[in-house]
Parts: C-alpha cells; structure tokens; sequence
C-alpha cells in the first residue's frame, strides 16, 4: 500500500463579478489584491478583498493578510459555506493616512439550503506598511 500525499484542494472557480459588491469584475477588482499585483490603500478594501477570498476560497491570502500577532494556522474555510453577499455597515477611519481602522460589516451565506449571516466590527492595522485584519467582535 502506498503513502499518498494530500493534495491541497484547488480554491472555487473565480466568478465574473467580484464578490465583495462592487461594481467591477473579480479580475480587476479584489483578484489583483489576492494575485500581490497591488495592496489594499484602505482598511475597508483590505476587508472587502479578505470576504472575497473567503467567497473564493484563497486561504493564502486571507493568511497573508492576517496580522502575525492573531493568525491562526489555518484559515477554518468551510466548503460547504457558501458567501453570498457583503454589506458595509460603516467604517472608522482606516484611510490612507491612517495606521487603525475598522469596517463594520455584515456577510450573508447559504449552507445546507439555509440562509444565515455574520455581522462583525473587524479592526485593521497597518503592519510593515501594509493594511492587515488585527481582530474583530462578532454579534448584532
């Protein structure tokens, strides 16, 4: 019997429109922020790129983006969660001349034919130069 060796498992198919509600296509919007081809400016793009990764199951990128202080060592994706819309609730600063921030917001799902959502007021900092997901409080 031979040892064979798990295969990561392929992330879904990308979709044509981006997940994370703007009105743009996945290539062009958040698909550039997962490929490294450039970084989020806010930290509200930051979070509207980290719940398109979850809706497209990147796992790399939701670890890269990820503060090294709270990063799991794996992302928990569940494929059987399927994300299906993003609501921003509001943002505090986060802006490009910002080091803090936070976007409250809430993210609708299907799994197992039942509709449910996540509402969470996540907070960002800049890491490195870079925008990163710090922590976030869930409820509401």
């Amino acid at each position: 019997m031979s040892r064979r060796t798990p295969r990561p498992r392929p992330a879904r198919p990308t979709p044509a429109s981006c997940p994370c509600g703007l009105p743009a296509a996945y290539a062009d919007c958040c698909g550039r922020l997962h490929r490294g081809q450039t970084r989020a400016t806010t930290a509200e793009q930051l979070m509207r790129s980290r719940y398109s990764a979850f809706a497209v199951g990147d796992e790399a990128y939701l670890l890269r983006s990820w503060h090294p202080t709270t990063r799991p060592p794996g992302a928990g994706l569940d494929p059987g969660l399927r994300w299906v819309r993003l609501e921003i609730l509001g943002t505090t600063e986060g802006s490009a001349f910002h080091t803090t921030g936070t976007v409250e917001f809430r993210a609708h799902y299907t799994q197992g034919g039942r509709a449910g959502s996540l509402h969470e007021n996540s907070r960002f900092v800049r890491h490195e130069g870079a925008w990163v997901y710090l922590d976030g409080v869930t409820g509401g």
